[in-house]
């Protein structure tokens, strides 16, 4: 299969090497710009993808700017990696097959950016990973692979991404290629009344109270540092 790679950081890296492994071919990388104040002479500052595609001449864009035509003719499947872009649905028709993401959480919980954060935050003892295919609902299309973990109780966001959820990643988007690649095509709708959202832990608190219900004489607000919620 020809794949276009969207990612970044060490995991991509791991997803580019297994997939060439497994006999596909990369065709093209989409990966962050350099760092602010950084020259492309110092390759400790460039991404580990973006390293990786000039060390195997391959046509590279930045993640943040990839539009379809980006997308080299001829490829099967764009594949995100720990890419936190949204891939259009122009760019996305690109791919023949399909385009499919990896979200460290067991869709549909804990949709958002920061999903392992959630996760230790919650003390949830079981997450897991998933492979999705993309489209314009952000972590919200249909599934494609799914494999649950028990969460070590010493657990950090560090450890448990390195240690478990970095590595089933890897083992489900190969998964997802090779059944792509044989003809097997998975996709199950994530059930909506399981959803959840949790924004980002880097982002400034936001409160809207014109998008809540106007509260009874009886209701409270309860916050916490990143949520607003209302009692009725």
């Amino acid at each position: 299969m020809n794949i276009f790679l969207s990612g970044s950081g060490v995991f991509a890296v791991q997803v580019a090497e297994a997939l060439n492994g497994a006999g596909h071919s990369i065709r093209g990388i989409a990966s962050p710009r350099l760092r602010k104040g950084k020259t492309v002479e110092d390759i400790s500052t460039i991404d580990r993808l973006r390293a990786w595609a000039l060390r195997h001449e391959l046509p590279w864009t930045d993640a943040g700017e990839l539009r379809a035509h980006n997308i080299p003719d001829k490829v099967h499947v764009i594949v995100s990696a720990h890419s936190h872009a949204f891939i259009g649905r122009q760019t996305r028709a690109r791919a023949s097959v399909a385009a499919i993401g990896y979200h460290p959480s067991l869709l549909p919980l804990h949709r958002g950016r920061d999903a392992i954060k959630w996760t230790i935050r919650d003390r949830d003892k079981v997450t897991g990973g998933t492979v999705y295919h993309l489209t314009e609902r952000t972590d919200g299309g249909p599934i494609a692979a799914q494999e649950h973990i028990l969460v070590p109780p010493e657990a950090s966001v560090e450890s448990l991404w390195r240690d478990q959820l970095a590595p089933l990643g890897v083992q489900l988007l190969l998964r997802v290629v090779n059944d792509l690649a044989g003809g097997l095509r998975i996709m199950v709708p994530q059930d909506e009344q399981l959803a959840s959202w949790e924004p980002s832990m880097d982002a400034p608190l936001l409160f809207k109270p014109e998008l809540v219900a106007l509260p009874g004489p009886d209701s409270v607000f309860v916050t916490d540092a990143n949520k607003w919620a209302l009692v009725a």
